[in-house]
């Protein structure tokens, strides 16, 4: 029964998920704000950015590196462009599963200019000799280039610049606390609230050139989950609606409709979330227990995953609901964890392959040492 509640054609679009794709960065490139005073919400956070830049820019030194920790679609990336922008500084990208050796972070660093802003998304992905090259990198700016193999190795410093690292994370708690340590400044980034998420709407709205009616902002903003990213995905489906099948103008009237082709409801959850409420019905802590083993994770990670949603939880009261909600971040998460293993099984890989090359030299060398000892032994006698 609870397999007939899943059961259904393939959902090959979620509009409420939080992430994005290559296709949907370029549309929201051209709705980014590009200065601090045109970012909406967090304003704990860009309240603190402020004041470390201003400061920094009145020193004339590069600002401390800055983490930005929170789940997708919040505006991490915007601010690491925000930050660039405000210091007057080129940005360099790149992200943590693209850095999977030393060599890979070490030729980044040595290509920064004074002052260059690197931003590192998904930071806590980096490869373990990638992230322990970063730590020397972020407090005294200089990187240690080994030159040579075994005994003869030795390391050669390279001095860099002054630069900034702007780390941005979903899994803050899966940051070793050495790298943690190294950023000046931390930066949470929560859900936006309602008034927010119309304000960015109405923002949103005039970028793109639209007619968007005030009693339609309320309705699109409440089914956002709290995230300006679904939001925008939002308006920009509400707004093909409106171009295909009404008068062009994103009225209340229009965003129901619109909203209701894509089955997202008034608490912003789509077929797939309400299918999974449904399973509230066969038990509470038996059902979240078997979802938990499924993902490949425990009790524990639920309740991280309810701290965003705590209030709409205790409106609701329902158990349903709160599956729909943690269902998936848990999926997420049990991806990374698949990930890292499959990263740990290729350096054991190549762990294994090094020691065997090493054990071989090492054989090598004791032929050739024995060969001459007994040329020495027979030129003595």
């Amino acid at each position: 029964m609870a397999d007939d509640a899943l059961a259904g054609p393939e959902i090959d679009d979620f509009v409420v998920r939080p992430e994005a794709d290559d296709l949907e960065r370029a549309a929201e490139a051209a709705l980014r704000p590009r200065r601090l005073e045109e970012f909406v919400g967090q304003a704990v956070v860009r309240d603190q950015l402020t004041l470390v830049l201003q400061a920094a820019v009145g020193r004339g030194r590069a600002p401390d590196h800055v983490l930005l920790s929170g789940p997708p679609g919040l505006g991490k990336t915007t601010l690491a462009m925000i930050i660039a922008a405000e210091l007057g500084a080129s940005l360099r990208v790149t992200s943590g599963p693209a850095i999977q050796h030393a060599g890979d972070l070490a030729a980044v660093l040595s290509s920064l200019d004074e002052g260059e802003v690197l931003f590192i998304d998904e930071i806590h992905r980096i490869a373990r000799p990638a992230e322990e090259l970063l730590y020397v990198a972020m407090e005294d700016f200089r990187v240690d280039i080994i030159v040579g193999k075994g005994a003869g190795a030795s390391a050669i410093p390279l001095s860099l610049p002054p630069f900034t690292v702007v780390g941005a994370t979903t899994r803050a708690g899966l940051l070793p606390a050495p790298l943690r340590d190294r950023f000046g400044f931390t930066g949470h980034l929560d859900f936006y609230s309602p008034d927010e998420l119309e304000r960015v709407l109405v923002r949103s709205a005039r970028l793109m050139g639209v007619v968007l009616a005030p009693d339609a902002v309320p309705e699109i903003a409440m089914r956002s989950r709290g995230t300006p990213r679904i939001a925008n995905r939002l308006l920009r489906r509400v707004r093909d609606w409106a171009q295909v099948r009404g008068d062009g103008t994103l009225s209340l009237d229009a965003a129901r409709a619109a909203l209701q082709v894509y089955e997202v409801d008034y608490l912003g959850l789509d077929r797939l979330d309400r299918q999974l409420s449904r399973l509230g019905r066969f038990g509470s802590t038996a059902t979240l227990t078997a979802i938990a083993v499924c993902a490949a994770t425990g009790l524990h990670m639920l309740a991280r995953a309810l701290e965003g949603e705590q209030a709409l939880l205790h409106a609701e009261g329902n158990i349903g609901l709160a599956i729909a909600i943690v269902t998936a971040p848990i999926i997420f998460y049990a991806r990374d964890m698949i990930d890292q293993l499959k990263r740990s099984r290729a350096r054991m890989n190549e762990l294994s392959r090094r020691l065997a090359l090493s054990v071989e030299q090492a054989e090598n060398a004791n032929k050739a040492k024995s060969a001459f000892l007994a040329n020495m032994s027979h030129e003595l006698r």
